[in-house]
């Protein structure tokens, strides 16, 4: 037994090296080391960050490429310097570059620390790297770990990539809701960061004890196995010393304190909207998007990383697409990535020798690829299902637990979604709940929906233009003051004022302004006919932006002028009554007794809108119900919500833009983007700048975009959805094409009444499809469009028309609309419908298809024929660009003519169109079709027939056709064919 007082002595001595130990960790926060952090110099002081310049002795070197490293907010700067020779300093500098670091210190300890913003941090690197660029002449290499590659992409974003020679990230997720940690479904997260941002973090901070500890939960196997680690081997303290300065950094010394409105900014621009992808998150009121970027970029990405996941980390490939992008995969967790021996030896050499590849120094990196970007399913991370095993097998063998956060994620990834609640439900309820119960004394406004969204959520975005951001609290601000400025000159609640304006948020706010009243608003169209419109509107004065003051001034109506600019400047001439609503203090004026804001109530009137009928200028009159309802019923239809931005290209004073556009994004809580008018290239610039999600159209607007062949927007962009009305069945397909995987959102709406349609699956092309939830109920009643008469049943009541057969469309008249032209005992005793404008059938499977105008039905001697199933089958050739259908009289009858343009490049035969009226019966076919050089477009991009029934029959040439009944197909078009047809009309093709 004389081993035994061997292995006692042992024992002692284990025990006591253990409580020394463990007194030095008690006492001290961890062991004492040899190891000290590398010298620097603090070349710039600021209250939102000091700039760290390592191994200054090595300053004058001017061949040394700066890189500034960023860290993550809730991090200590000294995660890139935790042990001089593993840390990212150390071995940058051993490699001949000059490291930098952004020390962005704690809210806590800081002035003003904890009401410090996203944009306080990006704007202070981008300070940065200007002082870094000026002091060494070199562009600058911007670097940043997690938290810090997001404000290193956001930074580099938000200059324009100026004076930044390369950006290289660390574990820094993009695509922040493709892999979420522990598998939680994105609808989730969404409605979570929401909550959080304007419910918690608007009130409360996250110190550094609470972002250490929520870290530490990430990975709970991981902390635990640590943990254990250090415990069992306490009495080594040789083991321990080569790991100590990283333990103590992650257990305790490197965390710091978030300030609140950060976090906040971070979950709703990051989190809650994603919009590192789909571009257009905001840095103080600038737009910013990713897809900007054009410097080279270099990430790496742990393959067992949790936090950032590969999958959100490669998102960048797809959201700069004009960048050149490189990664490097390391089998290494989110900390594993930067801080200890694998980052010693892999990351920083390999960010090393990217340096100095990139300038130059040296060759390209062996362990670096060109990144690439697959869709991954919901249910795939990047992180395999047996990459995670291995790393948390390995966990659990060593601390010995049952249950694991690796056993869970695989658990959470089999069944992610299957408990969460669809958003799109979530969403519309509410919204339906609200349209059924609008009664004719309910107050409903365009007012004061702005003025509920300013109430709730006042930080966030309204409106965006010209690259900036607006908020909600901004814009009611403004409609206020103007508010008080238009009662001041005599507005009141039922006055009717004209709006003449361009698109612009001036345009908006008065819009908004006279909604807040309770005044109607006239939308006078700033393109001729002005005068009629006025007349018609009953306006009793106008508000006009300088650029239509002259024309304002021609109405002979008081004037009032809003908005222009800084800039701005008026010539007013002496003695005008015209106004100068900006040189009003809303300070000075006193609000009437009477005022009470956003007094409009659904069955009162609050727009009149203005459109070309048979060639004259029609009013319609929308009350505030029949908005709502648009409202509504295109944020469900359209399913939008707050992460959405709603692009209108259109002018405000078109029915579509002021009742879907405008209504919808303002009902959804979505973003509204105002653009200054269609251009391929502004297009393209500001549908990623402003992470455009949803496009407005109206007729054949995306014509411009979808056959520019200078169009740069490539599948990258974020646009899920077009929502308008009009759009030829043609552009339809094209369009979706062009923009896969976006869809078409067709609407239908009558202006006065309350009919309105959607396609809100896409699945029929052409089709204008079903009445919405909350909308009138719709009927087509069998008519006449040759005598213009309804047509009746035995008991004298109006016929229904039938599946597949034509008649006019019909919505009953509710209560909650000022209704004038309602025909009352159509269907049964008493009822009242109102009849639109348009003639329509019904498929089988419910669906309604738009047949034609049934004041333009071509009235041939053979009956009826309607020209958008004409225009639906020649859109099917993709020889087509743009067809209109119209009659012209010939002898004693109309004629149906078909005139189309052809796309560049694109010829046409007769064969050609008999393949596409195949479907179509001879009767419904047009008598003669020929190309023209253009179809004339209206303002609201909606094609013109008058200019061409004015020109009479087409010309005889080799791009003329016309029905040969005996042959059932088209012919070219003779001078023998046309004389004839002049002196006979349609019989002498039925002859």
């Amino acid at each position: 037994m004389s081993w035994y007082p061997e292995v006692l002595n042992g024992s002692v001595r284990r025990v006591v090296a253990t409580a020394q130990n463990g007194l030095e960790v008690v006492r001290l926060g961890g062991l004492e080391t040899e190891a000290r952090p590398s010298e620097f110099r603090v070349v710039e002081r600021k209250p939102m960050y000091r700039l760290r310049r390592y191994f200054s002795d090595a300053a004058a070197d001017t061949s040394r490429p700066p890189v500034v490293l960023v860290p993550p907010m809730m991090m200590s700067a000294d995660v890139y310097d935790v042990a001089q020779d593993q840390g990212a300093v150390g071995v940058l500098h051993g490699m001949g570059l000059d490291p930098w670091v952004v020390d962005f210190g704690s809210p806590a300890t800081e002035d003003g620390g904890w009401r410090r913003t996203l944009a306080d941090h990006i704007v202070a690197i981008d300070e940065i790297v200007d002082l870094v660029h000026a002091q060494t002449g070199r562009d600058v290499h911007l670097a940043g770990y997690s938290q810090g590659g997001m404000f290193a992409y956001q930074a580099a974003a938000y200059r324009r990539c100026k004076n930044i020679a390369t950006l290289i990230t660390f574990g820094a997720p993009v695509d922040t809701l493709a892999a979420l940690p522990f598998g939680i479904p994105a609808g989730v997260a969404t409605r979570t960061a929401d909550f959080l941002a304007d419910h918690v973090f608007n009130r409360l901070a996250v110190t550094g004890w609470m972002a250490r500890t929520g870290f530490q939960l990430l990975d709970p196997v991981k902390t635990a196995k640590s943990r254990l680690d250090f415990l069992r081997q306490l009495h080594d303290r040789e083991a321990l010393l080569p790991r100590e300065q990283q333990r103590r950094f992650l257990a305790t010394d490197g965390w710091v304190a978030w300030s609140g409105p950060a976090v906040a900014d971070v979950l709703k621009q990051f989190i809650a909207h994603n919009r590192m992808m789909s571009g257009g998150f905001v840095i103080g009121d600038r737009l910013v998007s990713l897809a900007e970027l054009t410097c080279p970029i270099l990430a790496f990405v742990g393959e067992v990383d949790d936090i950032g996941q590969p999958v959100a980390v490669r998102g960048i490939r797809k959201a700069a697409p004009k960048a050149e992008i490189f990664e490097t995969t390391l089998r290494a967790g989110h900390f594993g990535l930067v801080v200890g021996s694998l980052a010693a030896s892999q990351t920083w050499p390999i960010t090393g020798e990217w340096v100095r590849w990139r300038d130059g120094l040296g060759p390209r990196p062996e362990s670096i690829d060109e990144m690439t970007y697959e869709e991954q399913p919901a249910t795939e991370t990047g992180v395999s299902v047996s990459d995670r095993l291995l790393h948390t097998g390995a966990s659990i063998a060593e601390v010995g637990v049952g249950v694991t956060k690796g056993v869970f994620d695989v658990t959470t990834q089999a069944v992610r979604g299957s408990r969460e609640l669809s958003a799109e439900a979530v969403r519309a309820l509410p919204r339906l709940v609200r349209l059924g119960q609008i009664q004719p004394h309910t107050t409903i406004s365009l007012g004061k929906l702005l003025a509920e969204a300013g109430a709730k959520s006042p930080k966030a975005e309204c409106f965006l233009f010209d690259d900036r951001a607006y908020t909600n609290d901004a814009v009611n601000t403004r409609i206020d003051n103007v508010v008080k400025g238009l009662i001041s000159t005599g507005v009141r609640p039922a006055a009717r004022v004209g709006v003449l304006m361009e698109t612009r948020p001036s345009a908006l706010t008065a819009i908004a302004a006279l909604s807040r009243i309770g005044a109607v608003v006239v939308l006078i169209p700033p393109t001729g006919d002005m005068d009629t419109a006025a007349r018609l509107g009953k306006a009793e004065m106008v508000i006009t932006d300088p650029d239509n003051l002259r024309a304002a001034e021609s109405l002979d109506l008081k004037v009032l002028v809003l908005g222009g600019g800084e800039s701005r400047v008026l010539d007013i001439e002496p003695g005008s009554e015209t106004i100068d609503l900006e040189q009003i203090d809303p300070s000075r004026v006193h609000l009437p007794a009477w005022y009470r804001p956003n007094p409009g109530r659904a069955n009162e009137l609050a727009f009149v809108l203005f459109g070309r009928f048979g060639g004259h200028v029609e009013a319609k009159h929308v009350t505030n119900h029949r908005w709502a309802l648009s409202a509504f019923g295109t944020a469900t239809a359209a399913n939008l919500g707050r992460g959405d931005t709603v692009y209108s290209v259109a002018p405000l004073y078109h029915s579509s833009v002021l009742l879907a556009t405008l209504g919808g994004a303002i009902a959804g809580g979505s973003r509204i983007a105002l653009s200054r008018g269609l251009d391929p290239e502004r297009f393209a610039t500001e549908v990623h700048r402003y992470g455009v999600t949803v496009v407005a159209y109206t007729w054949t607007m995306l014509r411009e975009l979808v056959d520019s062949p200078d169009f740069a927007l490539d599948a990258s962009h974020p646009i899920r959805l077009f929502v308008g009305s009009g759009m030829p069945r043609g552009l339809w397909l094209r369009t979706m094409k062009r923009f896969e995987p976006a869809q078409v959102l067709e609407f239908y709406a009558s202006t006065e009444g309350a009919v309105v349609l959607a396609n809100v699956s896409g699945a029929k092309p052409g089709a204008k499809g079903r009445p919405l939830p909350g909308s009138t109920s719709v009927r087509i009643a069998a008519y006449d469009p040759i005598s213009g008469t309804f047509l009746e049943d035995e008991r004298g009541l109006v016929r229904e028309c039938g599946v597949d057969e034509v008649g006019l469309l019909l919505g009953q008249a509710t209560g909650s609309e000022a209704i004038s032209g309602a025909v009352r005992g159509v269907f049964g005793a008493g009822d009242a419908w109102v009849p639109t404008e348009h003639l329509f059938r019904r498929d089988g499977d419910g669906d309604f298809w738009l047949m034609d105008d049934k004041n333009v039905v071509v009235r041939a001697l053979r009956g009826p024929v309607y020209g958008q199933p004409i225009v639906d089958a020649l859109g099917g050739l993709d020889q087509v660009d743009l067809a209109v259908v119209y009659g012209v009289l010939a002898g004693d009858e109309e004629l149906a003519v078909a005139a189309i343009t052809l796309r560049p490049g694109s010829s046409l035969t007769a064969v050609d169109l008999a393949d596409s009226f195949a479907d179509l019966a001879p009767g419904a076919r047009p008598d003669l079709v020929h190309v023209v050089p253009e179809i004339p477009i209206s303002n609201s991009y909606r094609p013109r027939r008058s200019e061409l029934v004015a020109a009479g029959l087409p010309a005889p040439s080799v791009r003329s056709w016309f029905y040969d009944p005996d042959k059932d197909g088209y012919r070219r078009l003779t001078r023998a064919v046309l004389t004839e047809l002049r002196e006979r009309g349609s019989r002498a093709l039925t002859s």
